[in-house]
C-alpha cells in the first residue's frame, strides 16, 4: 500500500466551474473534496460565500461579467487551460457567449466539458425551466413516493438534483477524464437529471418486468406496503425505521417486537395490511429510546429516525468522523473515503477573490 497523504486522488486535476445552483455546485464540491483544484467563475459580487455556505468549499473564486467581452475572453482562457469545465446553464447559453464545448475543444482537445441540466441538451423540454420536483415527476420516481393519504411527496431534492444530477455528473467527469488521459481526446458529458433518475429506477423497472412491482404506490415491499419495511411512530411522537427484508433478519424483528407471526409467511402480501396495523400498535406502546434499547446490537435492521442535529451527535457518526467542523461550521465530511488519501477535513470556503490573470500565470509556471 502506498503511503498516505491528505491531498486527495484528484490532485493535479484543474476544473473550472461556471457557478450555478443546485447540482453543479455540489458536484464541484465533491470533486474538490477529492483533491481537484477548482476555480469558480462567478458573477461580480457573488463569488465570495460565507463559511455556512459550504457547498462552495474548496474553491478559488474569480468574478467575471460574462456580458463583457474582455471578461468572456478571460473566462475562455481559464476554461481552455483546465482539464474539466462544469456548467449548469440552459442549452445554448454557453454557445451564445462563445464558451461552448466545440470552441473550447479547438484550443484544448483533451478538455472534458461537463453540462448539468434537468431535461438534457436536447428534447422537447430541453429549453424550459424546471426544478428537481419536475424532473422526478416526469421519470415516474415521484409517483412511487407517496404519503399515507396517497399524495406524492417530494423527497427533499436528493433524488433529482443530487442523486440523478450531481452524482451522475461526477461519474461522467471521472470516466471522461480516464479516457482523455488514455487517448488525449476529451468530450462533452451531458448529465441530465431526467436521465440519471430514470437510470436509478432500473431496479424497479426490472422488478416490474418480472411482475414483482405494482404501479399502485404503497403496495410494494420498498414503498410502504410491507410491514417489515417502513417507519413507525413511537409513544413520544418520534419514529423508528424497520427494514428486515431477509428472512433471518425478519425472524429477529418479530422476536424483538413480540410479533406473533410465522416468518415463513413474511412475503404473503395479503397479510401485510393487517400486520402493518399490528406493528404500528406495538411500536406506539414504547418510546423511541426504549425501542433503541430493545434492538441494540441486533440484526433486526432497525434504526431510529434522527433529525439532522441528532444525526451529527450519534455515537456511530461521531466515531467515524462523518461530520467535521471547518471555519467553525459543522458540516458533512468528504465522501467516499480513500485508503491512500484520508481526508484532513473539509477545505475552506474562499474568503477572497482572485484575478483570472493570477491563476493563469500560476498554471503556466506549473506546466
Amino acid at each position: 500500500m502506498q503511503s498516505q497523504d491528505m491531498t486527495g486522488p484528484l490532485q493535479g486535476i484543474r476544473i473550472v466551474e461556471f457557478v450555478g445552483i443546485g447540482p453543479s455546485p455540489f458536484a464541484a464540491m465533491m470533486l474538490a473534496d477529492m483533491g481537484a483544484e477548482i476555480v469558480s467563475i462567478a458573477r461580480p459580487d457573488t463569488g465570495v460565500k460565507t463559511p455556512e455556505d459550504f457547498i462552495f468549499r474548496g474553491r478559488r473564486v474569480v468574478e467575471l461579467d460574462l456580458k463583457d467581452e474582455e471578461d468572456r475572453l478571460r473566462a475562455f482562457d481559464l476554461a481552455c487551460a483546465a482539464d474539466v469545465v462544469i456548467e449548469g446553464f440552459r442549452p445554448g447559453v454557453m454557445e451564445r457567449m462563445g464558451l461552448g464545448p466545440d470552441r473550447l475543444a479547438a484550443r484544448n482537445k483533451a478538455l472534458v466539458y461537463a453540462r448539468m441540466t434537468g431535461w438534457g441538451q436536447a428534447g422537447p423540454l430541453a429549453r424550459i425551466a424546471g426544478h428537481d420536483i419536475n424532473y422526478i415527476a416526469l421519470t415516474g420516481a415521484l409517483d412511487s413516493i407517496r404519503s399515507s393519504d396517497g399524495a406524492p411527496v417530494a423527497p427533499l431534492n436528493l433524488v433529482g438534483d443530487y442523486g440523478g444530477g450531481s452524482l451522475y455528473l461526477v461519474v461522467g467527469v471521472l470516466a471522461a477524464l480516464i479516457e482523455a488521459r488514455r487517448t488525449g481526446c476529451g468530450q462533452t458529458v451531458d448529465a441530465a437529471m431526467c436521465d440519471g433518475v430514470s437510470h436509478m429506477l432500473s431496479t424497479f423497472y426490472s422488478l416490474r418486468a418480472r411482475g414483482r412491482w405494482s404501479d399502485t404506490p404503497g403496495t410494494n415491499i420498498l414503498d410502504g406496503g410491507a410491514h417489515f419495511y417502513g417507519t413507525y411512530r413511537c409513544s413520544d411522537g418520534k419514529f423508528i425505521a424497520l427494514g428486515a427484508i431477509e428472512p433471518q433478519f425478519y425472524a429477529i424483528l418479530c422476536e424483538k417486537l413480540g410479533l406473533d407471526h410465522d416468518p415463513r409467511r413474511q412475503m404473503e402480501q395479503s397479510d401485510w395490511p393487517g400486520l402493518r396495523s399490528r406493528v404500528a400498535d406495538i411500536v406506539a406502546g414504547k418510546t423511541r429510546a426504549e425501542w433503541e434499547a430493545i434492538f441494540d446490537g441486533s440484526d433486526a435492521c432497525f434504526a431510529p429516525v434522527l433529525s439532522l442535529d441528532e444525526a451529527s451527535r450519534h455515537p456511530h457518526m461521531i466515531e467515524r468522523g462523518v461530520h467535521r467542523i471547518a471555519q467553525d461550521v459543522v458540516q458533512p465530511a468528504p465522501a467516499p473515503r480513500f485508503s491512500n488519501h484520508p481526508s484532513a477535513g473539509p477545505r475552506p470556503v474562499a474568503q477572497s477573490r482572485m484575478s483570472a490573470e493570477a491563476i493563469l500565470s500560476e498554471w503556466r509556471q506549473q506546466a
